[in-house]
């Protein structure tokens, strides 16, 4: 079992992460580098940014960063596969731990249910961020981030697998609650990249994350019916 889920959760990943690097190619990366010159513009200090919705921090200051090209594509498909990789195998565990059939309508239904709780939800608070963005306090963002991943989770969960008034009504109030609190916000809203600018960039970032998980969820369901033993 261990090798099978090794093996579906990196092909999975692997095929997922190709096909997402590409889109990436066309649908934000430009946007990234158009934010860039407005950042460079503005400022030449390094600053904390979070391009792709996850929370992950990138210095746009002094230090090595990949050249322009085919040496920036490389980098970004290597982080995008590895992203994919983590995706798949958080699927599949999910997916074996609920004991659910793995085939590819549950696996894509999955994937959805997991798209809405650690990429829609939280992009209701804290939307994916272009280099000059103002941002509020990293470490507030991240813990509200996981916390409304988690609620998320769990309440999709609850609404997939109970019926009762009672359990629907904890489910919602999870979804409710961590946009009630609301994410840590920046003291002031200045930005030096236009507002336009930044609400493509959300938009298609959002899209791309939809497709990881899609084809994360895709490929594991195709993968996984035909790397089971023969029996006999």
């Amino acid at each position: 079992m261990v090798v099978r889920v090794l093996k579906v959760g990196l092909l999975a990943g692997l095929l997922a992460g190709l096909l997402v690097a590409l889109l990436q190619q066309v649908a934000t990366t430009p946007l990234i580098l158009e934010a860039e010159t407005y950042e460079a513009a503005g400022s030449a200090a390094p600053a904390a940014h979070s391009h792709d919705g996850h929370g992950h921090a990138h210095n746009h200051g002094e230090g090595w960063k990949p050249k322009e090209g085919l040496e920036r594509f490389a980098f970004t498909a290597i982080a995008t596969i590895a992203t994919a990789v983590g995706v798949s195998f958080v699927l599949l565990a999910a997916m074996l731990l609920g004991g659910a059939t793995i085939d590819r309508r549950s696996a894509v239904a999955w994937a959805i249910g997991g798209f809405i709780a650690v990429g829609l939800a939280p992009a209701a608070g804290l939307a994916p961020e272009l280099p000059g963005s103002a941002s509020g306090d990293l470490a507030g963002r991240q813990a509200w981030w996981i916390g409304t991943a988690v609620a998320t989770a769990i309440a999709l969960w609850m609404l997939a697998r109970f019926d009762r008034p009672l359990a629907i009504v904890g489910a919602l109030l999870l979804l409710i609650v961590p946009h009630v609190i609301g994410a840590p916000q920046p003291h002031a809203f200045e930005s030096r990249v236009p507002a336009e600018l930044m609400a493509r960039f959300a938009a298609r970032s959002l899209i791309v994350q939809g497709v990881l998980w899609a084809c994360a969820g895709a490929a594991i369901g195709y993968l996984w019916p035909r790397t089971a033993r023969p029996v006999g």
